[in-house]
Order: C-alpha cells, then sequence, then structure tokens
C-alpha cells in the first residue's frame, strides 16, 4: 500500500520541470521558517513572515535584493542560513539531491538522471552522474579559491583579525561565485570601489559562475582548440565579451563626470568601477558605486544588461546570453530573405528558434505586467520601478533604494518575480502543465501581412 501511494504521488510529476520547481519552492518555504525564527536576528525577535520570506527568496533563487539591513538586523545564524540558502540555489536542488545518491548508494536511477538533466541542462542522461560530481566540486573549489582571495585581502590590507577575515571571505566567495549579491556591509561594496584586489577578484567569480557548467567544463577540456568548441560556448563567449566591452564603456563614459558616483574618483579607478558596474548587472548584483545616484541613461543600459543575463545552465539569471545571441542571428537571417538560420557550420533548430523567441516575450510580458502592478501600488517613477522589477525578475539584485520602501504586497509580487526568474518562465509554465498534448494533424497553411 505505501509503494502505490509513493508511486502515485511519483506519477503526479512526470515532468523533470515540475520536480524542479516543487524543490526550489520547498527550499524557500524551509528557509522562510529559519528565517522567521527569533534567533535569526540580531535583535532577538521574529522578523515576521514577509521579511523572512522575501530574504530567504531572494538568496535561493541568487538575487540579492534586500528589504532589512544584512548586517545590522541579522544574526550570525541568520547570515549562516542565507549561505546556506545561496549555496542550495547555486547548486540547484536536484543537482543536490543527485549528488547524495550517488555518494549514499552508488547508484541512481533513470528518473533521478532525468530530474538532475534537466536542472543542469546536460544533454546526456547517462552522463548525469559525472556532470552533477563535477558541478559540485567545481562550484566549491570556485568558492574556496575566492574565499581564500578574499580573507587574505582583509587580513593583510584593512587589518581584521583571522575569523573575522575568514568569515567574511567566505561569505563574500559562497555570494560571488554563485551570483547572489549578498555583503556583509550596508553600501554594499562601495567602500571598495577603488580596491583592485577585491573588485577584480568578485568579478571573475561573478563571470566564471554566469558562464555555465557546461561551458566551463567545455573550456577546461579544450581551451586550446576553440574550432573543437560548440555553439553554446561560442555564443556564450562571444555575446558575454560583446556586452562586457560594450557595458564598460558605456557605463563608463556615461557616468565619468557624475560627481555622486564615478566623478570623484582618478582615471584608474574610474575604469575598475565602469568595468565592475557592467560585470554585475549579468546577475551578480553587487556594486561598487551607489546605484541610486546614476543617470536615467545608466539605468537604462543597466535594465538591458540585467535582462539579458549571463550563460544558460549557469548562476545567472536573464533570458541569457545565448537566447540573445540566437535572435540576432536569426533577425539577420530573415533580413537576408534566407529560409534557414546558420551560425559557422552549424543550422539552428526552428525548436531552438521558437523558444528563444518565446521566453523573450514571457519576460518582457511579465516585466512590464509587474511594473505597470507597482507603480500602482508605490509612488516612485517609471524608471525606479522598471529597475527593481528587472532587477527581481533577472535575480540580479541591484536597487536604486526603494526595495524596502515598496509596499507589502509590492514585496509578495518581487518574491515571485524572483522566484520565477530562477527557475525560468518556460520551466514554470511547464511544470504547471498537467501534461503534454501533441496535435496529431497539421492544419493548412496561411501567409499573413507582417508589419
Amino acid at each position: 500500500m505505501r509503494q502505490s501511494r509513493w508511486a502515485g504521488l511519483l506519477d503526479r510529476f512526470q515532468n523533470p520541470t515540475q520536480v524542479i520547481a516543487t524543490g526550489f519552492g520547498a527550499a524557500v518555504l524551509l528557509g522562510t521558517c529559519l528565517m522567521a525564527l527569533p534567533i535569526a536576528t540580531d535583535s532577538g525577535e521574529s522578523a515576521g513572515w514577509v521579511a523572512a520570506l522575501f530574504t530567504a527568496t531572494s538568496a535561493v533563487s541568487l538575487t540579492g535584493l534586500v528589504i532589512v539591513d544584512t548586517e545590522q538586523h541579522w544574526s550570525m545564524f541568520g547570515e549562516l542560513m542565507i549561505t546556506l540558502l545561496i549555496q542550495i540555489g547555486g547548486l540547484g536542488i536536484m543537482t543536490l539531491a543527485t549528488l547524495f545518491t550517488v555518494l549514499v548508494s552508488g547508484r541512481i536511477g533513470l528518473r533521478a538522471r532525468l530530474f538532475a538533466a534537466a536542472e543542469t541542462k546536460s544533454l546526456s542522461v547517462s552522463d548525469v552522474r559525472r556532470v552533477v560530481r563535477n558541478v559540485a566540486l567545481f562550484s566549491l573549489a570556485g568558492e574556496a579559491v575566492v574565499a581564500v582571495v578574499l580573507t587574505g585581502r582583509f587580513m593583510f590590507g584593512y587589518g581584521q583579525p583571522f575569523g573575522q577575515a575568514l568569515y567574511y571571505g567566505v561569505f563574500h566567495g559562497v555570494s560571488a561565485f554563485n551570483n547572489a549579491g549578498f555583503a556583509l556591509w550596508k553600501d554594499n561594496l562601495v567602500r571598495f570601489v577603488a580596491d583592485p584586489w577585491i573588485c577584480l577578484t568578485i568579478a571573475f567569480a561573478s563571470i566564471v559562475g554566469g558562464l555555465g557548467f557546461p561551458v566551463v567544463f567545455e573550456l577546461m577540456r579544450s581551451w586550446r582548440q576553440p574550432r573543437r568548441w560548440s555553439l553554446l560556448t561560442r555564443l556564450t563567449l562571444g555575446v558575454t565579451l560583446v556586452l562586457l566591452v560594450l557595458g564598460t564603456l558605456l557605463l563608463t563614459v556615461t557616468e565619468w563626470a557624475n560627481p555622486r558616483t564615478l566623478g570623484p574618483l582618478d582615471d584608474a579607478d574610474k575604469l575598475l568601477a565602469g568595468f565592475f558596474a557592467a560585470v554585475q548587472p549579468r546577475s551578480a548584483g553587487f556594486n561598487t558605486i551607489d546605484v541610486g545616484q546614476m543617470y536615467p541613461s545608466s539605468w537604462l543600459v543597466t535594465d538591458m544588461l540585467m535582462f539579458i543575463g549571463g550563460g544558460s545552465a549557469s548562476t545567472a539569471g536573464g533570458v541569457k546570453v545565448t537566447t540573445v545571441g540566437l535572435l540576432l542571428f536569426t533577425v539577420w537571417a530573415e533580413l537576408r530573405g534566407e529560409t534557414r538560420v546558420n551560425i559557422g557550420n552549424r543550422r539552428l533548430p526552428e525548436g531552438a528558434q521558437r523558444q528563444a523567441f518565446a521566453l523573450v516575450l514571457i519576460m518582457a510580458g511579465l516585466i512590464a505586467f509587474c511594473t505597470y502592478i507597482v507603480l500602482v501600488l508605490t509612488p516612485h517613477t517609471l524608471d525606479r520601478v522598471l529597475f527593481e522589477v528587472v532587477s527581481a525578475a533577472a535575480t540580479v539584485g541591484l536597487s536604486t533604494g526603494i526595495t524596502a520602501d515598496i509596499t507589502p504586497a509590492g514585496h509578495v509580487l518581487l518574491v515571485l518575480l524572483m522566484f520565477v526568474g530562477r527557475i525560468g518562465p518556460l520551466t514554470l509554465g511547464s511544470a504547471l502543465a498537467l501534461k503534454e498534448r501533441a496535435r496529431r494533424y497539421e492544419l493548412p497553411e496561411e501567409r499573413v501581412i507582417v508589419g
């Protein structure tokens, strides 16, 4: 009887994306309960369910938006819980579950492999065990390297005792490599705007974590043979490089003379801060200049960078650089009158084109709708509200400073946005569908006027 009950329960989740959505939802629920405990705050009083839910969702979704000050409001227990939730969100619920299964039993069933394949975006189900193990080892190793560098800098550059330096190094190492954006200072990283050790270390960790595990593993195997790189790797690296260069150029030039951001810095520090400001909207969410004091034109550039995000199967959010790359090549093929979309010596499947268009339209529509709702609920201007909504939907965490001032209803809306942004609109949509419906016939074709 008990086995039949479990079998019936599993049959309800035929699509792996349903389990992924349920897993992340369970992580948010557990995190909310932990963050709502009195022990999680410095005052010894419960933070309240809204603050606990918002913080837990922000940590699991690797966003970094906050409505209470992380350093002053939460106790060490609360900060450790945030670190744990970031780690869970970074590795992925199903990745962790698969890893534990491998470690405990040394065997893994087909159903679990399918779930983990959907989470890690691995192309072969038979490779899931190896992929998951590599993902976990690479993540922990990357976080450790960043933590060591930051710990040393805090000790020798700022005179912190070893215990405090290690605590700060580990927290920000985990946060940076997983593109979470949580920091233990009220001004985030503004005090380190001219420190290349901290800024470049965190920026590099954010870039590597945002490339995506399939791309990183392929580069590790064949970094000397670019001709053998897959289309995914080429698109990810190419679009990432273009966005980093353009973002650095636009933000640095725009903010160069702004007396409230880059203006007071010398030229070298301006370039460092401009580069850092271009890296972080890719989903990392740290800031070394006051985002609320940036020009509206810089907010618009940051909005676009946040919307695009990082690489597929990475800790970054957004619609992903591969999606934008596919759309650009699709538009280029259409302008040239070609019936097929070719990238290099490969042809792009029509299904990938439809998925790219659907993902961008869903995200754009969701952002537009939520921006309207938040505008109704708050007195803030459109540019600031749009910035907050895009930041939440793309799981970035940058803010113009109005997050805490939004109404509780607005906070709940941002929570839903962060959750959807983490698991992906298409993943959530397929998880909500009871079953797939395949059409067994084709209708007559009729062209319509476009444009």
